[in-house]
């Protein structure tokens, strides 16, 4: 196992446990390695994502997943009514590549759309933000920066869509067990240099009313996640935005298929230089720690937010009906090979196939506020229209 210096971090988590009686949630552990500043996963310098980074997301693949995003945010724009100003916010926005290909397709798609724009980054690693200049250096005169408490504490009002890619699996997590004595959490205890895990009854009352509000009791000895997290940044986003969507794309699934008893480990996994760790404890903030999305929870709160599901299911559902055979035929026109030609069918089917693709891991909501009946594209029955 290749030896990584984990010491500070590591030696701050430590400390924070003594000051705390000997513990803490595994959720308080997991922020810490992931959003710690300047030490945490996600808060220091370095990529994440991509060949040089841990893992790949549907950004890597092609620029025509960020197109057929702009393809459907130019659609939501024309349902409101062609509100102006429009503002687009991407939270959790890396190095700016989805921004840009987001950005690049309105520009061409819709130019008075583009002209009345403004796309706020929210990220939580201010070192990006020289990174996201770069790449986005066309665009720099309809791009401005907020911070993530502003979302969070529901400041950065708007109307417009906010959107997401492969957020919301990386927030801070509850684990929990079910035992013969009911429901326990664990949390993290100091073991010499490193850490122990410790059931006992759950920290807050909302772990139990989790269950409770989607209805589901985990079997004897089934371990799972709770991200509370999740239901605050969604009330976050709810009050910051007056009107129009929210669009979340990640891996997950309905709660009945998440928590059933065939997941007796839950979803929790690691991610270091594109192989799947399953110790948490070990390369403290130097690797990924993620759980799957539960988009029933998100779907209901939503709703109690005023944010009605306006669409719901696979990504290459939603790819599909937003345009991608048109992207592909417009690809293939432009290429100069058979080869080239075969290559862009082979990168594009990634992201539509199951089974080693990306179209059936990855899910994609769409919550609309204000916006009644929205016809989208996603919302069309793909396979008529070819």
């Amino acid at each position: 196992m290749e030896q990584i210096d984990d010491s500070r971090l590591r030696g701050i988590i430590h400390d924070r446990i003594k000051e705390r009686g000997g513990r803490i949630p595994f959720a308080d552990f997991m922020a810490a390695c992931l959003y710690e500043p300047g030490l945490g996963y996600y808060t220091s310098p370095g990529r994440k994502v991509g060949a040089e980074g841990d893992f790949y997301t549907s950004i890597n693949v092609h620029r025509v997943f960020g197109r057929l995003i702009g393809r459907e945010i130019c659609r939501m724009w024309e349902v409101m009514g062609c509100p102006a100003p429009f503002t687009l916010v991407e939270a959790g926005a890396g190095h700016g590549r989805l921004a840009a290909d987001v950005l690049d397709a309105v520009r061409e798609l819709n130019p008075e759309l583009y002209a009345s724009l403004t796309l706020r980054l929210v990220e939580a690693e201010p070192s990006l933000a020289e990174a996201q200049r770069q790449v986005l250096a066309e665009h720099l005169d309809r791009v401005a920066w907020n911070d993530p408490a502003e979302l969070m504490g529901g400041t950065l009002t708007f109307t417009g869509c906010l959107y997401s890619n492969e957020l919301i699996d990386s927030f801070p997590t509850h684990v929990v067990e079910m035992t013969p004595a009911g429901l326990r959490e664990v949390f993290v205890t100091a073991d010499g240099d490193g850490f122990a895990e410790q059931l006992d009854l759950p920290s807050t009352p909302d772990l139990a009313d989790y269950f409770r509000r989607i209805d589901v009791n985990l079997q004897p000895g089934q371990r799972t996640e709770i991200n509370l997290n999740a239901c605050r940044w969604l009330e976050g986003v709810a009050r910051c935005l007056e009107r129009g969507f929210v669009l979340t794309v990640d891996y997950g699934f309905l709660s009945p298929e998440l928590y059933g008893p065939m997941r007796q480990n839950g979803t929790l996994l690691c991610y270091f230089r594109h192989t799947i760790q399953e110790d948490p404890y070990q390369r403290v903030g130097h690797q990924d720690i993620t759980s799957h999305v539960d988009f029933t929870t998100l779907i209901l709160r939503g709703e109690e937010l005023g944010l009605h599901k306006a669409w719901f299911g696979e990504q290459y559902r939603f790819l599909m009906a937003a345009g991608l055979m048109e992207e592909l035929m417009a690809l293939e026109a432009a290429a100069a090979t058979e080869e080239e030609r075969i290559k862009i069918r082979l990168v594009l089917k990634k992201l539509v196939l199951p089974e080693g693709g990306m179209g059936d891991t990855f899910k994609i909501l769409v919550q609309a506020k204000g916006v009644e009946n929205p016809r989208l594209l996603c919302m069309r029955d793909w396979s008529k229209l070819f």
